[in-house]
């Protein structure tokens, strides 16, 4: 597993966040417990970034949305797509954005019609509710796909 943090030319006021804004990746090939690891690698760069810890319930329960979103794209790319690759966040004053890239060209939607009282399948529709937006992107030069949400983080 490889770690890589780099600094993007996005301005940012977020505190832990210079004004070049964030970017994490971490290698997932071949690693087991991806979605462990993914959570856990989110959550130290959500402290590194001044968002955790917090003693203001909007921002935990922010935060904690953060980490289920990861938890949600991180599982789907090992149950649908062969397991993930790679996980990349990215941070700036506005805007929160995950991707899990994963080698498979399947493309994700949410289970239709939707049933709260079935087991299985609200995934993509919890995603839908919690992000900003979502949507996927294919890999340029390799077969697969990242699958991406953002979080507004400045309302308005």
């Amino acid at each position: 597993m490889s770690v890589s943090e780099h600094r993007s030319a996005i301005p940012s006021a977020m505190p832990g966040v210079p004004a070049a804004g964030r970017t994490r990746r971490l290698d997932l090939r071949g690693i087991a417990g991806a979605v462990g690891r993914c959570r856990d690698h989110t959550r130290a760069a959500l402290e590194d970034w001044g968002w955790l810890p917090t003693a203001d319930p909007t921002r935990q329960a922010r935060a904690d949305d953060v980490l289920l979103l990861v938890s949600e794209l991180a599982t789907n790319a090992c149950r649908y797509g062969g397991g993930p690759d790679q996980l990349v966040l990215s941070t700036t004053a506005r805007v929160l954005r995950i991707e899990v890239l994963d080698g498979s060209d399947a493309l994700p939607g949410p289970r239709l019609p939707h049933s709260p009282t079935r087991a299985g399948g609200h995934g993509l529709h919890a995603v839908a509710l919690l992000a900003s937006r979502w949507g996927h992107l294919p890999r340029v030069g390799r077969p697969g796909k990242a699958v991406w949400i953002e979080i507004d983080l400045v309302q308005g």
